[in-house]
């Protein structure tokens, strides 16, 4: 599919403006994929709109988060031996400190998903990372630790990707996958322990998903906690192996779980227009049902499929009725909210030697971005129609999701680290 006259795009270069906001986790300021801002650069290329360019040491999976004039991402070296967070001045892409913790112990993962593939988390205080089994720390924005807990080794062949989340005064951590799988509540303050539930990952009596691994296949999920108001309650939302399960963040206690996710999960729930929406990993599941409620809910399922016909490790976004997804193998996709029908589905374009996408869609307003493996973002319209705007070729690997604020997008490739913006009277610096 090629897409060469897209000259009128020039009138189109941003859109409307809106508050700007920080993106402080992954996903954004609702977790959601979706920012109130308007106004972003809608064409780039790595000579046009590029401001900065800061190179990376190692590859890496993570995503940026921003607050005000900084921007931070997590960074293994060393195959893990060094896990680190790294600030940068969003101004200019220096590098303003680099700090993390040492782990020398043997710790398994995916060759294609290095070590500190989970994205940060602040508050606008600190600055709060999942380092798996090296553990979870605290930084304040000078880079200096605040507090660091041992959460004891998380080991899953392929590694991890679970993101925390902050909830008013506690950081929410899902430690897995693996055989100690374990969710958490820390106090974001000290790092202490407030509660924990273990989360065994039972094998399915079936592998239905069809996942050709070994022996009965690998399971568990990567898959980051949502907490979402339901009603009269808060609830932290995780797909687990088999189960969509639903906790409360005051004590942990199970409030409610619905059957039928398949038993490799990647991406992460949303809610959207009071519904949840999760799509299960490996040719899985798709499960929408109203949050809020107690014990099994399986019944209250909106809609289900037991094995979709695309395999997704990107997450749901949900606007105006309808569902928006990236598949892994470089397909978009659109599915109306109300009965789970598929509205499209086509294949995206790619500059490069990789159409696949491992990265979750984001929306300005009524447009969708979206990262390849070619390092393209697609531009696309939220719409039942399917519109591609633009393809903006960077061309460096990249698995991970943008962050969007104040008019900028950062981009998180394998080699560097982007920021996207719209020209002010200075050329783009590579750093």
């Amino acid at each position: 599919m090629k897409f060469s006259s897209l000259c009128w795009l020039g009138a189109l270069a941003c859109t409307g403006t809106a508050a700007a906001a920080n993106w402080p986790s992954w996903r954004g300021p609702n977790q959601d994929g979706s920012t109130p801002e308007t106004k972003f650069p809608l064409t780039w290329s790595p000579r046009k709109n590029v401001k900065w360019r800061a190179a990376l040491p190692e590859a890496g999976n993570s995503s940026p988060v921003v607050w005000d004039n900084t921007v931070f991402i997590t960074q293994a070296l060393a195959d893990g031996k060094q896990r680190t967070l790294m600030a940068f001045d969003r101004a200019t892409g220096k590098k303003l400190w680099q700090k993390g913790v040492t782990y020398d112990q043997a710790d398994p993962h995916h060759s294609s998903n290095p070590h500190c593939a989970a994205s940060p988390v602040t508050d606008g205080e600190r600055v709060i990372v999942s380092f798996a089994s090296a553990g979870v720390v605290a930084y304040d924005f000078s880079g200096e630790q605040l507090w660091r807990a041992d959460l004891g080794k998380q080991v899953h062949e392929w590694g991890q990707g679970s993101s925390p989340v902050i909830h008013g005064d506690q950081v929410i951590v899902y430690h897995g996958p693996g055989d100690s799988s374990t969710l958490y509540a820390l106090d974001k303050r000290t790092g202490k322990i407030q509660w924990n539930v273990p989360l065994k990952e039972q094998h399915p009596p079936e592998r239905w998903d069809g996942f050709a691994g070994k022996s009965d296949g690998v399971i568990g999920t990567f898959s980051t906690p949502l907490v979402i108001r339901a009603g009269t309650q808060d609830e932290i939302i995780l797909p687990v192996a088999n189960q969509l399960q639903a906790f409360a963040p005051a004590s942990g206690k199970q409030l409610w779980h619905v059957d039928g996710m398949n038993p490799l999960v990647y991406s992460s729930p949303t809610l959207g227009q009071g519904t949840l929406v999760v799509f299960g990993g490996f040719f899985g599941s798709a499960i929408f049902v109203k949050p809020g409620g107690q014990g099994d809910r399986t019944a209250d399922r909106l809609f289900y499929e037991r094995r979709l016909k695309k395999h997704t490790i990107g997450s749901p976004l949900v606007k105006d009725g309808y569902i928006y997804q990236s598949a892994t193998d470089g397909f978009g996709q659109c599915f109306e909210l109300a009965t789970g029908k598929l509205v499209w589905e086509e294949r995206l374009p790619y500059s490069g030697a990789s159409g696949p996408t491992w990265a979750s869609m984001v929306r300005s307003g009524d447009h969708l971005f979206v990262v390849n493996q070619s390092g393209d973002t697609l531009l696309l319209r939220a719409a039942p129609k399917f519109e591609l705007l633009a393809t903006n070729p960077i061309r460096e690997l990249s698995n991970s999701t943008l962050a969007l604020s104040n008019g900028e997008i950062f981009l998180r490739t394998q080699a560097a680290l982007y920021c996207i913006a719209e020209p002010k009277g200075t050329a783009a610096v590579d750093r």
